[in-house]
């Protein structure tokens, strides 16, 4: 169709002189996609911001490496959302570029000298997360002492922990590494503060209780004046087989443990993403082939659908046209050649579903779009804007009714 081009990972729709329909089915009735399709919601991603900014009492940042589709960004802008966590510099240069009076946190405690120049003397990135006396060095170096202005956020190590993705083995340093760091970089700091992450997707909001102490032992064991708390990310939305406890479950856990730890004089900060998106968009794919129980669609690990791989994550789905078979469970395959592009599921979809029929996918809006890569050459899929509700909602988030 002249309406609309897929090309180079995920792009927009060209804008056509009839406007596409703004619900799903109406759309997919009239494109009739072969390649996947993304649908994001603004007003989904719009609530959630403003349903976590007004439950955490804190700065909340979002983090850009979750979702950096500008769409996304303006939504979550739209909802009230001024801070942004960045991990590189194409993350900062793509927030600068849209949001002049944004602020924004270089939060990867390993960064290249020329990423931490540019940050610093061009973006007016002034705040910066390391986890080593190497990269205190380094950010001294390139921002010639900090003139002053300089943030410096030490990321602490936490223990393994219960979350579906653990990030204690490749960030952080141990307790005493910890306080050492914050000794050497007090004098150097306009700002100073502790972060830290206990995994994505977290269940428990004890661990943030926990992860609060531990923070609040190295505080007063360094010693020294300490301005900022980051208590990271990790808050998790539901899926089919999860459904975590509320948003205020969590912002309440951390807001105790900040009380009981003394630590109420700090700035907060938390670093969600998942949280914020996941439910902002789905996908759209095509059966283009049944094995028994088991789909072959046009996206899979290597696209849109890598939690699905080996992570395991089950996404809702419903078959895109009316149906009255049972529910019965299917696994997927994707597009390339290669056999890991497996997806198990099971995805709980009509037993009548055959080739040719269309699945859409939810809460996709969480890395779908930023883990997708041009492996076996496909790479193609379109975004456009829809208004309908997302296909799962998680609990304390406000959810935009569909116009």
């Amino acid at each position: 169709m002249t309406d609309i081009r897929f090309r180079g990972a995920v792009t927009p729709l060209r804008r056509p002189t009839d406007p596409l329909p703004r619900r799903v089915d109406a759309l997919i009735a009239r494109l009739r996609p072969e390649e996947p399709l993304h649908c994001l919601r603004p007003a989904t991603i719009g609530a959630a911001a403003r349903a976590f900014l007004a439950a955490f009492p804190g700065e909340t940042l979002y983090a850009v490496k979750c979702n950096p589709e500008p769409a996304v960004l303006r939504a979550l802008w739209a909802g009230g959302l001024r801070h942004f966590d960045c991990a590189s510099i194409n993350e900062v240069r793509l927030v600068r570029s849209m949001f002049a009076d944004a602020a924004i946190h270089f939060m990867h405690p390993v960064k290249p000298r020329s990423a931490i120049r540019e940050a610093w003397q061009r973006h007016g990135v002034r705040d910066f997360v390391l986890d080593s006396a190497a990269e205190l060095a380094k950010l001294l170096q390139e921002t010639e002492g900090g003139a002053g202005a300089l943030g410096l956020v030490i990321r602490l190590a936490l223990p393994k922990g219960g979350a579906v993705y653990d990030l204690s083995g490749k960030f952080g340093a141990e307790p005493a590494e910890a306080v050492a760091l914050l000794r050497a970089a007090r004098p150097h700091a306009a700002r100073l503060g502790v972060s830290f992450h206990v995994g994505s997707q977290c269940l428990e909001p004890a661990a943030y209780a926990r992860a609060i102490a531990l923070a609040a032992r190295v505080i007063r064991e360094a010693g020294v004046t300490v301005e900022i708390l980051d208590v990271g990310g990790g808050y998790p939305v539901a899926y089919p087989d999860v459904v975590p406890p509320p948003l205020s479950a969590f912002t309440g856990a951390v807001a105790d443990a900040v009380k009981a730890e003394g630590l109420s004089a700090l700035a907060l900060w938390a670093e969600p993403g998942r949280a914020l998106v996941a439910g902002g968009t789905s996908v759209v794919v095509q059966v283009q082939h049944r094995r028994g129980d088991t789909l072959f669609v046009n996206d899979g690990v290597y696209g849109a659908l890598s939690d699905a791989g080996a992570p395991g994550f089950r996404f809702p789905a419903r078959l895109v046209r009316p149906s009255a078979a049972a529910l019965a469970p299917f696994a997927f395959f994707g597009p390339t050649c290669d056999s890991a592009d497996h997806m198990k599921g099971p995805f709980l979809l009509p037993a009548d579903v055959a080739e040719g029929d269309w699945i859409e996918l939810g809460q996709l809006g969480a890395y779908g779009a930023s883990l997708r890569t041009a492996f076996n050459g496909f790479d193609r899929a379109g975004i456009v804007e829809v208004t309908d509700p997302p296909l799962l909602a998680t609990p304390g988030y406000e959810v935009a009714a569909a116009a």
